[in-house]
């Protein structure tokens, strides 16, 4: 077992080697990832899968491009169809059938992308911070997407993500710009998302009509002052997702599960156990 807590199982998802946190017991919780340079699914949701772990049994892969998981090398951009695949070939590499899914962020648009094509493999989802329908792309993403490694950049851009600056610690700075220098990680990172970036951002929308036509239980989750993903996405989603209910927090960027960690788990866990 590495010593490194990023690292956790392994697991061959179509000739892709898959990093994936795994803890807990219980109906099977898979926990999507956002797009920020040096995450990985460990620093993205380790705060409170202690919390999800007592009820579920949670499951949090690097995806592809990310953190530990190998990063093909015919890849040229993100492509919303390859990038839902390796999750429904994860899921099938471990006997997962269905579970309910958190996604962060760039985490959340894949997670309403696998609901509309693979409908039978969700259960209930919560959306946090979720990208997923058009936007104009924000400064904040702009900055996210298009850094360049420094220890000052990384501390600027967590800076951006939380509303509140005493939040961003040195250590999660020095950990985050760490990874982002691992060898080959910058290189994946900016082929993921190259100028013009509003493409990327319009690759991870769906069509609202579908959208429409989810059948999910889905807990909206957003952020007030969030310069990353507008909370205005959200409020869409809401008036969309028919079964869906929509909590928006003050005081609250981009980092929900961090800003508001306790209240949130006080939401999901319940949202998630519900029949």
């Amino acid at each position: 077992m590495s010593e490194n807590p990023e690292i956790g199982l392994r697991v061959d998802v179509g000739g892709v080697g898959t990093n994936y946190i795994q803890s807990g017991e219980g109906p099977p919780l898979i926990l999507i990832h956002g797009s920020g340079p040096g995450v990985t699914a460990y620093a993205n949701w380790r705060g409170v899968i202690p919390d999800f772990a007592q009820h579920f049994t949670c499951y949090a892969p690097d995806t592809l491009g990310f953190g530990y998981t190998d990063f093909p090398a015919d890849i040229e951009g993100f492509a919303m169809e390859r990038w839902v695949g390796h999750l429904i070939g994860f899921m099938d590499a471990l006997g997962i059938e269905r579970a309910h899914f958190i996604g962060n962020s760039y985490g959340g648009a894949l997670t309403l992308a696998l609901a509309v094509r693979h409908p039978e493999r969700v259960a209930r989802m919560a959306l946090m911070g979720a990208a997923g329908l058009p936007f104009p792309i924000s400064e904040g993403l702009r900055k996210v997407w298009g850094y360049q490694p420094s220890l000052e950049a990384m501390r600027d851009l967590m800076t951006t993500f939380a509303h509140n600056p005493a939040l961003v610690k040195e250590e999660i700075v020095r950990s985050r710009y760490k990874a982002s220098i691992r060898p080959g990680a910058q290189e994946a990172y900016a082929s993921l998302f190259p100028e013009p970036r509003q493409r990327w951002l319009d690759a991870l929308a769906t069509d609202e009509a579908a959208l429409a036509a989810l059948p999910h239980p889905t807990l909206v989750i957003h952020g007030r002052d969030d310069v990353i993903v507008p909370p205005a996405l959200s409020v869409r989603f809401n008036q969309l997702i028919p079964n869906s209910e929509l909590h928006i927090f003050g005081k609250c960027g981009h980092w929900t599960q961090i800003e508001k960690r306790d209240r949130f788990v006080e939401l999901v866990i319940p949202f998630l156990q519900s029949t």
